[in-house]
């Protein structure tokens, strides 16, 4: 049986039918894992830890204690905590910690939560900073369509765990773009949820107005599926909302047949005109627009709209996030925890040894810029001046939504490049982020559906973007066009030349 093409739903009613057991789910993914080791979507896997909780789930469901996830497989980007795990951001800073807790979301998917098993921790760009997986100090996590091509960031090994059947899902965080845009340059489903709905806690904080949890699947009612057992209110992340989150699956199912109404009859699609301005490739937009006029033949309406400081999200991410990720980083001294410079004189030359040592290029870089625009004399110029046009962002999306119900487009200009392409020229791989950050920068919700392919073979990804609390009808919007398109039933067959195999 070929279980890593099953959906959760699937999976679960295969585990309560008893055609298979958690234990035999588990062993399945992790024989794939070790097969496909070449993809390097795992930075840790310990076997006998799997085993020990798909045994656990067992006794559930045999006790009847089972839910909709129970015995399932999860894997977990390695940015969350992880008790008797490696839990490293993928910086040799951390390299070997090991975590006296779980992060919430952790605790909640868990075999004391949701009862579901976990397979591994998941490659990323370190602390999250990058685009392309390729800032990752263990290396990048290559995308299974074509392992010349990168397989986007920070949550690629998540992506690449997903799309090459590693893992049935996997979670991730978005800061400016990071589920959404590997999610779309792997092919497969990935949700950033209305920014403070799931818990940061445990969650290794990069740029913490931003960061946002989020899960990675085949498709959106598997995301919904997770999103229900990770959100929710927790008292230990200051910024976790006061909410009752609901059931982010309510609206699926619906027979819009007998009411003689085509499913998305009555629904106000905004399309942003700078999302199809200078600088988008064409196969990319074509796939886009394609994807627009089969929403409209359910019955939606396309809408022009427009979000006139698109352009300034790119400049306004690179000053806040940075300014962020300066004061974040700064407990990883070599003090208390983490990696710690063998040979130095003096306090202070252990601090600049450990530092220097233990982040890579790019984290490096970022803690540069923030710790500029944070300093006396730039604080006003940069910093204070960039949360003002963040609040314009954000009502430029309220203005769009009086007009239209969600806003859709790319995910990125461009699909996949080929690692090192952009390496060399930090700014031109910024650009890649300009349609994803405005919404984090807003705190809105945003999802990537597969829309279509590209001339290389390569995944294109549209975007969904809701206003807030608007998961639900995300989700059933995505659920409808996922059941007349094709585009993420499709599987990465591309030959791993490492691990010997063929997905």
């Amino acid at each position: 049986m070929n279980w890593h093409e099953k959906t959760l739903s699937e999976l679960s009613q295969a585990i309560f039918a008893k055609e298979v057991s958690s234990v035999e789910l588990t062993q399945y993914f992790l024989q794939r894992i070790s097969q496909y080791q070449g993809l390097n979507a795992y930075l840790d896997v310990q076997e006998d830890l799997s085993l020990r909780d798909a045994h656990f789930a067992d006794e559930l469901i045999a006790k009847g204690h089972a839910g909709p996830l129970t015995g399932i497989p999860v894997a977990h980007k390695d940015v969350f905590v992880t008790k008797d795990w490696k839990s490293t951001a993928a910086s040799k800073i951390l390299e070997n910690y090991l975590s006296p807790f779980d992060a919430r979301v952790v605790e909640r998917l868990g075999v004391r939560g949701a009862g579901m098993v976990c397979l591994g921790k998941t490659n990323m760009d370190e602390f999250a900073m990058g685009s392309s997986n390729e800032n990752s100090a263990y290396g990048p996590a290559l995308n299974p369509w074509n392992t010349q091509y990168v397989s986007g960031g920070s949550s690629g090994g998540s992506a690449v765990a997903v799309a090459a059947g590693l893992a049935p899902i996997a979670t991730g965080t978005d800061t400016g773009g990071s589920i959404r845009q590997p999610a779309a340059f792997c092919g497969i489903t990935g949700i950033k949820p209305t920014y403070g709905s799931v818990s940061r806690y445990g969650m290794i904080a990069y740029a913490s107005s931003l960061d946002q949890a989020g899960p990675m699947g085949k498709s959106a009612a598997d995301c919904g599926l997770m999103l229900n057992a990770i959100c929710g209110h927790d008292q230990r992340d200051s910024t976790s909302l006061r909410r009752e989150p609901g059931n982010y699956l309510r609206l699926l199912g619906k027979n819009w047949s007998e009411t003689g109404r085509l499913p998305l009859q009555g629904l106000r699609i905004g399309v942003p005109e700078e999302y199809f301005a200078q600088g988008l490739q064409e196969e990319v937009g074509q796939a886009v627009r394609a994807s627009l006029k089969q929403f409209e033949d359910l019955g939606a309406t396309c809408i022009p709209v427009s979000l006139p400081k698109t352009k300034l999200s790119i400049p306004v991410y690179y000053v806040l996030a940075p300014a962020e990720a300066s004061s974040n980083l700064s407990r990883y001294d070599g003090v208390r925890f983490g990696y710690r410079a063998k040979d130095y004189k003096d306090l202070t030359q252990m601090y600049e040894r450990t530092r220097s040592e233990g982040f890579g290029a790019e984290v490096k870089r970022r803690i540069l810029i923030g710790t500029y625009v944070l300093s006396q004399g730039y604080y006003d110029a940069y910093y204070l001046q960039a949360q003002k046009i963040r609040r314009i962002i954000a009502q430029d999306f309220q203005t769009a939504f009086t007009t239209c119900d969600v806003l859709m487009g790319p995910v990125a200009p461009q699909v996949a490049w080929k690692i090192g392409e952009k390496s060399k020229d930090p700014v031109e791989m910024y650009l890649e982020d300009i349609y994803t950050l405005s919404p984090n920068l807003a705190g809105l919700p945003a999802m990537s559906i597969p829309c279509g392919m590209s001339t290389e073979g390569l995944p294109i990804g549209l975007q969904i973007i809701g206003n807030y609390f608007a998961e639900a009808q995300m989700i059933q919007i995505a659920d409808h066009y996922q059941h007349v398109s094709t585009w993420h039933q499709l599987v990465p067959s591309s030959s791993v030349k490492s691990s010997g195999g063929t997905l």
